[in-house]
């Protein structure tokens, strides 16, 4: 059976896990330093840094090996092997098939240009408190143009009322932090953030914000039910708490 990208919209927004709301868990943060082989866990192959050696494509018939030449095709940024969640998915390849299509849909697909989606990606990965997809993804959002202060802003979960005046932090913006924090973290999105994401996005702007948010717990749950490491060398850009 094939998966309907809204589907896996529905799914990953079900699963995903709720960050703890008091902002003293934010206070006294400091930055790791670099993965070392040291710091990398013994049930960890080292072909796809995860619990799963990487799904190798001699090994593939039919269908499988039809979604395998799929994302390792030319410009798909993966021509030398699947690596990260996408490695742990071709374990279900039909499954791995139906999160691509969401992922192309939510991350290249709407009307968002690539700042304001790795805007919603690092603050889905800061609410959350995932390493490895915020160290991804910081570099991504500062090579389309994010701003620092705004990365740093996300990076440090500074509160809401200290938006106003940070360079390139317009309404759309704020917008996009406050209902990320919102849909991760509170029991429901509050009417006055959904009454204003449909102002600024409309109807199908907010079901396609609520998707690459969703996308990205979908992405998160897999990282950590299958250990996926950042390979040795590899900067750690999230902070965590000094004690």
């Amino acid at each position: 059976m094939k998966f309907h990208y809204l589907t896996f919209c529905a799914l990953a927004v079900l699963v995903a896990g709720c960050a703890d709301d008091d902002n003293s868990q934010y206070d006294n943060l400091v930055l790791l330093p670099a993965v070392t082989e040291a710091d990398i866990p013994s049930d960890i192959y080292r072909d796809s840094w995860a619990r799963l050696p990487a799904v190798q494509r001699s090994e593939l018939q039919g269908e499988a090996a039809r979604i395998y030449d799929m994302f390792t095709s030319p410009g798909g940024g993966y021509e030398t092997g699947l690596r990260g969640p996408l490695g742990m998915w071709m374990y279900s390849p039909e499954m791995a098939e139906g999160a691509w299509m969401l992922r192309q849909r939510v991350r290249y697909g709407t009307a968002k240009d690539q700042r304001l989606t790795e805007l919603t990606i690092i603050s889905t990965a800061r609410e959350i408190s995932n390493q490895y997809e915020y160290s991804a993804h910081e570099p991504l959002g500062r090579a389309a143009g994010l701003e620092e202060e705004i990365m740093d802003f996300v990076k440090y979960r500074r509160p809401m009322s200290e938006a106003d005046g940070i360079p390139g932090m317009g309404d759309v913006e704020k917008l996009i932090i406050q209902f990320a924090r919102e849909v991760v973290s509170e029991p429901k999105v509050s009417q006055q953030t959904f009454a204003r994401a449909i102002e600024l996005l409309g109807e199908e702007g907010v079901m396609d914000l609520t998707g690459l948010i969703g996308y990205y717990n979908f992405v998160a749950m897999t990282l950590k039910a299958f250990d996926v490491q950042r390979q040795p060398g590899s900067g750690l850009l999230l902070p965590v708490r000094a004690d």
